[in-house]
């Protein structure tokens, strides 16, 4: 199975909106971080001393034991006792709108076109689900530590022949997203997947209405020096 590597030129050409400049790089930035602070449990918790099960009896009288006073058990500075500025229960969860997820996926994938890791093929099937067999059909097309799989749709032997191969991932182009586009050595995609690629990386309507803006306002200042 021979592949063809994606120039930025076919891209273009595919309707792929493919960012050469620098722009985008804050956007992936704070997507990527987005993304690995939501998948965090923020589960840690400890109690305090006013949560700690003791009693409020003190242990000892103030005076007379040649002992340093001790108002109860739960005090921190007590085996078993409370945790001062401890970890609590919190969400790590950070927002990000859709015009910034939109541009950081059109500037990972146009890296990565820059670079010369996507690989185009015209189909991608593995019909005995064998693990063995989905190996060499990945390998027929591009040899890489890590790989990703783009398509519109795999058949149910081809998913149950890539179930155990753990650096190598099958993905529909409508579900991949940012990290996925970066974590990955090579990106093999699938037939007509590139067209639904394309769609994702279309401009939306505020950058629509800017840049419309922006030539309007280059015409009429052309206008006025002429």
């Amino acid at each position: 199975m021979a592949g063809t590597v994606l120039t930025v030129a076919a891209a273009k050409k595919s309707n792929v909106d493919v960012i050469v400049d620098r722009r985008g790089t804050q956007a992936v930035h704070e997507v990527i971080t987005a993304m690995r602070a939501n998948r965090r449990c923020g589960s840690a918790n400890t109690k305090t001393r006013g949560e700690v099960k003791a009693t409020n009896k003190k242990p000892w009288r103030q005076k007379g034991t040649g002992r340093a006073r001790a108002g109860r058990s739960s005090s921190p500075i007590w085996r078993g006792g409370g945790v001062v500025f401890g970890p609590r229960a919190r969400s790590y969860a950070k927002q990000t709108n859709k015009s910034t997820k939109r541009l950081a996926f059109r500037k990972a994938l146009s890296e990565r076109i820059i670079a010369g890791d996507v690989i185009i093929v015209p189909s991608f099937e593995v019909k005995d689900g064998k693990t063995k067999s989905f190996v060499a059909a990945v390998n027929s097309v591009v040899e890489a530590r890590k790989t990703l799989i783009i398509g519109l749709d795999f058949t149910d032997s081809t998913f149950l022949s890539g179930r155990n191969v753990a650096k190598t991932l099958l993905m529909s182009a409508a579900e991949v997203n940012t990290e996925n586009l970066l974590y990955f050595d090579k990106i093999i995609v699938v037939g007509d997947a590139l067209s639904v690629l394309s769609t994702r990386t279309g401009a939306d309507a505020g950058e629509k209405a800017a840049a419309a803006s922006a030539k309007e306002e280059a015409k009429e200042a052309a206008s006025e020096e002429a």
